[in-house]
Formats: C-alpha cells, structure tokens, sequence
C-alpha cells in the first residue's frame, strides 16, 4: 500500500522496508550506530554483524557532510568530550562509497539500513542509494531547509523531538502531514546520559492522543529499564545507542549497550510487547492448571443423612474435580444432606436436597 495516498487518519500503520511499524505490530528495535564506528569503515562493518546478532531490526548510521552541516568553530558537545564538535564529526565521516557499501553489506546480512541526515548535501546523498526512511536528529526538528529536502523524497520519517517543546513538535508533525508524509514520533530526552527522572515516559501516551500516529523512544538513559517501560506504555519503536565497546574513543560510547546489552534490550522489548494483551478469561493453557489449584466443597466430618451443612462440616480443600466448586460453598451451607456423606470427601449434587 502507498503510505503517501494515505489520509492522515489512517497513519497508525507505517511501512519502512518490509517492516510494518506501528501499535498492533512487533516492536521495532534499532540499533543507533551513529558515530561510534570513529569513522572506520572495519568497524562499521563489525557493528553490523553483531547488532544483527543482537536480534535488532535495524542498525542506524550519521551521514555526516561537515563543511556542509556546521561552520569551524571551536564549540564542543557539552560535557562528554573534550574534543570540539567540528573534529568529532569530521573524523568521523564516512565517504559515500563506504555508506554505499555499508547499505549493501546490511542487505548481505538482511538487516535495515537506515542513517540520519544533517544537511541537504546528506539527504542528497542518501537518495543515491535509495534509503527507504529518513531518521530526524533532534537537532533538526525545526531546520525546515533539510525537513522540506526529506519531504521532498516523500519517504517515511522517524522524527526525535528532544530539546523542544510542544508548540515546536506541532509545527514539525504538520509540516509532514500536510505533505502526506508518513511519521514516527520519538518521545526523547537529549541529555547524554539522561536522568531516568527527565525520561517522562507519560509523553508517549501524550503524543499518541495529541498526534494520532505511531510514538516510540530515543532513549539516552542507562542500561534498558526505560526503554522497557516506554514498550509498555505503547512505544512501537525503540532506538537506543549501540557500540561494541564502552571503552572505545568518542563521545557516545559510554552512553551506549554493548551487544550482550542490546540483545537484552531487544529480547526485554519483544516480550514486553507480547504481555500487552487487554483480555481477561480463563485461556486453555490454564484450564489443566485450574484443575488442581482450585478447590472443591468437601466434607470436614461424617454426616448422616438429613443433618444440614453448616461451616462445621464442610470446607474447601483442592483439588477442584469434584462437582461443588469452591465459589458455590455458600450456597451448599443450610441446606440437607440427601445420604450419609463420610468424611472429607468431595460432595456430589446427588448428596444434597
């Protein structure tokens, strides 16, 4: 189906490759690659192999253009590098001919390719090899040059929303929708790492009435908990930053899972998911279990025939194969016993009159 002559109503369901991503489909977990391969296109391969073995669905890149994205300046990303942003990013580039190589050896592994843009010249260059989505960068929200680039493609879009407000988030959401653009919102919190207190979960749910479309989690926290939670709390998408070492160079590997970490992640999420049914009866598999942890009505003493029960001689004991359950107890007591029942046996319905 062509997401893009869709109305926006019916955006609750968004195909990226041969993924169908939205609330009554499987998670979608991706594995943030971002720079943490230091611009070695070894490593990056390396990442792709093990974040397949993690079970991800995807593994996300950066197309970074720097000259293009940034001016020369000596600002640096906050408190978690020394370096400054414009040699971060620099050296840690990949040219064309390597992301290009990278999305066919993602192919090879069947895992999705996708990367964020960060200037026209990347959006450019990503149409080269056809991307099937574009991932938004907080950052980008409200840089209307790249948003209109990506609109253009009329390709989905996976849109983080930290470092603004809601008013922001409005104007960016319209702006594709109005375009018939099909959009994932990521509730996010751009503070590396996040607080679990800055997280706030609750805006998922938020987002999901204010937006009607499909809301997941960049998550920046430690380890796995909140992006349990925010699976919980109807999250169909979850990103969370990957490396094979915390102890290698660059800003966001401390921040980041290792692969046994990730596969965590991705087995915590699936299951997550899965417990998220509404429904509430006796399932067949509990049947054989009701059997021998419920209970039946039994007589606690011998009773002749005529005496009438009372709650000195009936009780309640398992199992429940007997024809009185448990639930019916008071409705056995004051009425006669129809023979001599001995003791601490399960009552028939032909012992009571």
């Amino acid at each position: 189906m062509d997401n893009s002559k869709l109305s926006l109503i019916e955006l609750k369901q968004i195909k990226i490759g041969n993924y169908l991503i939205g609330d009554k489909n499987s998670i979608f977990v991706m594995a943030e690659a971002g720079i943490n391969h230091n611009g070695s296109f070894k490593l990056a391969k390396k990442m792709i192999d093990s974040a397949k073995m993690t079970g991800a669905d995807c593994i996300k890149f950066q197309t970074h253009i720097t000259d293009k994205e940034m001016i020369k300046s000596n600002i640096k990303p906050g408190n978690i590098s020394k370096k400054t942003l414009w040699n971060i990013i620099k050296n840690s580039e990949l040219s064309e001919k390597e992301e290009a190589k990278i999305q066919q050896y993602c192919k090879k592994k069947k895992i999705l390719f996708l990367s964020t843009p960060f200037s026209v010249e990347a959006v450019d260059r990503l149409e080269k090899i056809n991307v099937p989505a574009y991932k938004i960068g907080s950052g980008e929200l409200t840089n209307f040059p790249l948003l209109k680039r990506i609109a253009d493609t009329k390709k989905p879009v996976i849109l983080s929303s930290g470092m603004s407000e809601l008013k922001e988030i409005k104007e960016s959401v319209s702006f594709f929708k109005k375009r018939h653009i099909p959009i994932i919102l990521l509730q996010t919190t751009s503070i590396y790492p996040s607080d679990y207190k800055d997280v706030n979960l609750g805006v998922i749910e938020k987002f999901q009435k204010l937006f009607n479309i499909p809301i997941g989690l960049s998550d920046h926290s430690p380890g796995i908990y909140t992006a349990l939670g925010a699976v919980a709390k109807g999250a169909c998408l979850i990103e969370k930053h990957f490396t094979l070492n915390k102890n290698l160079p660059g800003p966001d590997q401390k921040l980041s899972l290792e692969p046994n970490e990730f596969s965590e992640l991705v087995k915590g999420c699936r299951a997550v998911k899965l417990a998220l049914g509404n429904s509430k009866k006796i399932l067949s598999k509990e049947k054989p279990i009701l059997k021998f942890a419920r209970e039946s009505v039994v007589s606690l003493k011998n009773i002749p025939t005529g005496e009438k029960f009372s709650e000195k001689n009936i009780t309640t004991k398992r199992p429940a194969t007997g024809d009185i359950p448990s639930r019916d107890y008071y409705k056995i007591i004051g009425k006669l016993a129809k023979r001599n029942i001995p003791k601490n046996v399960q009552l028939s319905k032909k012992d009571i009159c």
